[in-house]
């Protein structure tokens, strides 16, 4: 063991980052005329000047549908920013819908969260061989290749490589955007055979979607977005894009008859999107907004890169009647258990749906949670867990495998709402950068409303109520007294972390 962490050491832990390239700043292609996107959206923009078109996309398939069909019908650029981007089949439908565009001469900029994609290296330095693709990683790893360079480089370079960038947006000739939880993989589009998460996503047009291309830039252009070609310069090559493309061509042929594919080939979506009939909700009461992406290099609980969480407090506390919180990783710490315990005291229906221990992906998340639990349903605030999709996800304590419910969204008085990536716990407050929607409208907050109830009812989540001081869940049919369904093994993982008070990081 020694001997094993000297050599990650020397392999991984003296090693810096390279001085990023000297790039001039990049920005969005504007909207123009003359494309399918801009044929079916043009006039809808010019039928609601000043506002911008939204649409909740709940079902997975439908969010993939959003996100291929309008790469295949963009003719002049392609920016997505994703925190994952599985190899799976997708991620390698996405991947190849890109390459096809790129290949009809559209601009395409991808931007990854290096904490994940340094596992898929050589399939993104092979993409970024393509003369009209661009690979950028966020907060890159030094090292490319190797588990023992990575942990070296993990122990020595914890402080820099724990701050990730969350942020998952997609957007088509800056005339359709789609912003929202959903990373790029199958368990995100209803895909998985075992595990799909339950999701949101906004679908936009209008000026909104040119807020998002904004924001996209501010965090290609940032100091922390590396080029492929400066972290693996070897594997940027033209044979390497042709080994790729082999690759992503075999993996469609054998998909060709899978379920899913057969599901999407018969999706109405497609004909409905082609033909301009998609309905969305107009509004020009609207706001984007991302941290700072310098945030990464700021000292932990500065206020000033926490863009996100620093906007949903005055949504918060300017409640009337209702608030309703949907956060899978759902750990309030002290401030924010006092904030909705005081806005239960003044009558408001304060409630909050997150995941059950059975359900979660990240056992030590629930953990920090369940510190706060009693303290939130004293104050009167009311509480579901939402049951596991299926067969419970195999659960590790920082890792991520699979979880039911990845949605994070909030609605205040049925009149405004948030979609977006930003968790209520402390990392997406202070550690990673994160990004989301605010939307008042009634019906979309009713829509996000109608979402929670089907969400919390008993056939899909537990209510957590209290029983003479102790805890309860109940669906209606059954009643526990613990975390139900949770094996031993979870239990202990969320039982250390809530000991050891591992907040902060969660």
């Amino acid at each position: 063991m020694i001997l094993a962490l000297a050599a990650a050491a020397a392999l991984g832990g003296c090693a810096g980052l390279p001085p990023r390239p000297d790039l001039p700043d990049a920005f969005a292609i504007a909207p123009a005329e003359g494309g399918p996107l801009d044929q079916h959206i043009s006039p809808a923009e010019a039928r609601h000047p000043g506002q911008s078109g939204f649409r909740l996309v709940s079902d997975g398939t439908e969010a993939f549908v959003v996100r291929m069909q309008s790469a295949q019908l963009a003719v002049r650029s392609l920016d997505v920013q994703t925190y994952i981007w599985h190899a799976d089949l997708t991620g390698a439908y996405l991947g190849q819908v890109l390459l096809e565009a790129a290949d009809r001469g559209v601009q395409v900029r991808v931007l990854v969260d290096d904490l994940d994609a340094r596992a898929k290296n050589d399939g993104f330095a092979a993409l970024a061989a393509h003369p009209n693709v661009e690979v950028r990683m966020f907060n890159p790893w030094v090292t490319r290749r190797g588990k023992l360079a990575q942990l070296g480089e993990g122990a020595f370079a914890f402080d820099r490589i724990n701050r990730r960038m969350h942020n998952k947006s997609w957007i088509a000739d800056n005339r359709i955007a789609i912003v929202g939880g959903r990373n790029v993989g199958d368990e995100y589009f209803g895909a998985g055979d075992e595990m799909n998460f339950v999701d949101l996503d906004f679908a936009m047009l209008g000026p909104i979607v040119r807020d998002v291309s904004a924001t996209f830039d501010r965090y290609w252009n940032s100091e922390s977005a590396y080029p492929m070609e400066a972290l693996d310069p070897e594997g940027v090559n033209a044979a390497a894009l042709d080994r790729l493309r082999a690759a992503l061509a075999k993996r469609e042929a054998e998909a060709a008859d899978d379920r899913y594919a057969l599901g999407l080939r018969g999706s109405d979506l497609v004909r409905r999107m082609t033909e301009g009939d998609w309905p969305m909700t107009w509004t020009g009461s609207f706001r984007f907004v991302a941290d700072d992406p310098a945030k990464v290099t700021m000292k932990k609980r500065e206020v000033k890169g926490t863009h996100v969480g620093v906007a949903l407090l005055p949504m918060v506390q300017g409640a009337r009647e209702r608030v309703s919180v949907i956060s899978p990783y759902f750990v309030p710490g002290q401030e924010a258990t006092a904030g909705l315990v005081r806005a239960a005291g003044e009558g408001q229906d304060v409630r909050v749906l997150t995941n059950s221990l059975v359900a979660n992906d990240v056992a030590a998340v629930h953990g920090g949670y369940s510190r706060y639990r009693k303290s939130l349903l004293e104050g009167g605030v009311k509480l579901w867990e939402l049951k596991p999709a299926g067969a419970a996800p195999n659960s590790s304590v920082f890792g991520s495998s699979g979880a039911s419910l990845h949605t994070k969204a909030l609605a205040v008085d049925g009149r405004s709402l948030f979609v977006g990536s930003y968790n209520l716990d402390p990392r997406s407050t202070w550690l990673n950068c994160e990004q989301g929607v605010l939307v008042k409208d009634a019906v979309l907050a009713g829509q996000l409303e109608k979402l929670f109830a089907e969400h919390t009812d008993g056939r899909h989540a537990w209510r957590v109520s209290l029983a003479e001081g102790d805890l309860r869940w109940s669906d209606g049919a059954e009643t526990f007294t613990k975390d139900p369904k949770a094996s031993a093994w979870q239990r202990f993982q969320a039982w250390a972390t809530r000991v050891l008070h591992l907040d902060a990081q969660l």
